[in-house]
């Protein structure tokens, strides 16, 4: 029987992660947040006042086993100057099942089926009006998922307009998995949002399987400057109250100094460092390796390679 490892996350950092630890023997549920109110998920909410379904509409395409250009129909985007402009063909998908089965789950099911998804992908709830919100160091209050990713500042706190309800069956996975995973991607916007619920909280306090992070290989403009490995896991803990990050995995990969500046320069991201001295007050594992590799001069991780360090580690006697 394969082992219980619950992703939790949103955006393309998770789909990334998804895309290879799909082909070892794992049972995979992967909660991911829908609070997204921007681009084509944003309009969608705004009309048919639903939870966000563009990270979900990712995550299933990255676990799929159908051909490539059915899964490049899932990301495309019209572009016109109709309504439909901007709108990703399996967000509109996404949206018209929820309106006739009513249930953003069932959806979800629906379409894993069609599209040859082997694994549970599930929202961490299906309130649509969930609204992040962000406290920045200054005090100012921030409304929006978009807006605090515009916003570009180091938060003081971020929670959430009104408490979700969170899907049942998501606390069931972690009750009963083997391994959680906190997925790499936007800390704030991306990880923070499933960790701060207070029902996945309680659910953690006593769940028997460590904690996983899997540390972001740049900072996030604002949010994260200057952040080391050891910041991001300490921040973790901090929402996490009563549980703490177990394992952390980072990549040590010596950037080359042309993509770096790219990234320095264009974007104002810079490389997280491996503070070790730190991690080791912190009390966590760290796991490196070299796992960047640049695809359209865009740094990712090797999903594959990522994927064997947490196979290794779940297999561990």
């Amino acid at each position: 029987m394969y082992k219980k490892v619950v992703v939790m996350g949103g955006g393309t950092g998770i789909s990334y992660l998804l895309k290879g630890l799909k082909d070892f023997p794992v049972d995979i549920t992967a909660v991911i947040t829908v609070s997204d109110n921007g681009r084509s998920t944003g309009k969608l909410r705004k009309e048919f006042h639903t939870p966000a379904v563009g990270d979900i509409r990712k995550v299933i395409t990255s676990l799929s086993g159908i051909d490539e250009p059915i899964k490049k129909m899932m990301s495309y985007r019209f572009n016109t100057f109709s309504d439909l402009d901007g709108h990703a063909v399996g967000n509109l998908i996404l949206t018209s099942m929820l309106d006739i089965t009513g249930s953003l789950k069932d959806s979800i099911a629906s379409l894993s089926k069609l599209l040859d998804v082997r694994h549970t992908v599930l929202p961490i709830s299906e309130d649509s009006n969930l609204t992040l919100m962000g406290k920045d160091l200054d005090g100012n209050i921030i409304e929006g998922e978009e807006e605090i990713t515009m916003a570009r500042r180091q938060f003081e706190k971020i929670y959430y307009k009104e408490e979700p309800k969170v899907l049942p069956e998501v606390l069931t996975a972690l009750k009963e998995a083997d391994l959680i995973i906190f997925s790499m991607g936007s800390l704030y916007t991306s990880v923070l949002p499933n960790v701060m619920c207070k029902e996945v909280k309680e659910v953690l306090k006593e769940a028997k399987a460590p904690i996983m992070y899997l540390c972001n290989v740049v900072t996030q403009p604002g949010e994260t400057d200057d952040f080391t490995v050891s910041d991001h896991v300490k921040l973790l803990n901090r929402y996490l109250d009563n549980k703490k990050v177990d394992a952390v995995i980072a990549s040590n990969t010596k950037l080359d100094k042309e993509i770096a500046k790219k990234y320095e320069t264009e974007e104002q991201k810079e490389p997280v460092i491996i503070d070790y001295e730190e991690l080791e007050k912190v009390g966590v594992e760290l796991i490196e390796d070299d796992l960047i590799i640049v695809e359209d001069n865009i740094l990712r991780h090797n999903s594959l390679k990522l994927s064997s360090l947490i196979f290794s580690y779940l297999m561990r006697d």
